[in-house]
């Protein structure tokens, strides 16, 4: 993020609801609440702003697309962890 010609790095932590196309247009779009209201944000994965991408944790889901999730509200919203594979 860039400030009055100032950069830092912000971190964004989320739920990735969908990952879109593949090889250099790769697109990830993040979920999270943010004082009550639900903020969806859409990330270039190979952009020179993206410094890094972790994965905190894996979720259960049998979908690839997580936008049913927009619809729930509180505790509904959380996934079951995966442990087949490691992070």
């Amino acid at each position: 993020m860039s400030e009055g010609g100032k950069e830092r790095v912000q971190p964004y932590e989320g739920v990735v609801i969908a990952m879109r196309n593949g090889g250099i247009n790769e697109t990830i779009t993040v979920r999270r609440i943010f004082q009550g209201v639900g903020v969806e944000r859409v990330f270039l994965l190979h952009s020179p702003k993206v410094s890094s991408v972790k994965v905190l944790r894996r979720g259960k889901a049998r979908r690839a697309k997580l936008y049913y999730l927009r619809n729930r509200v509180g505790k509904a919203t959380r996934l079951k962890q995966r442990f087949d594979r490691a992070l």
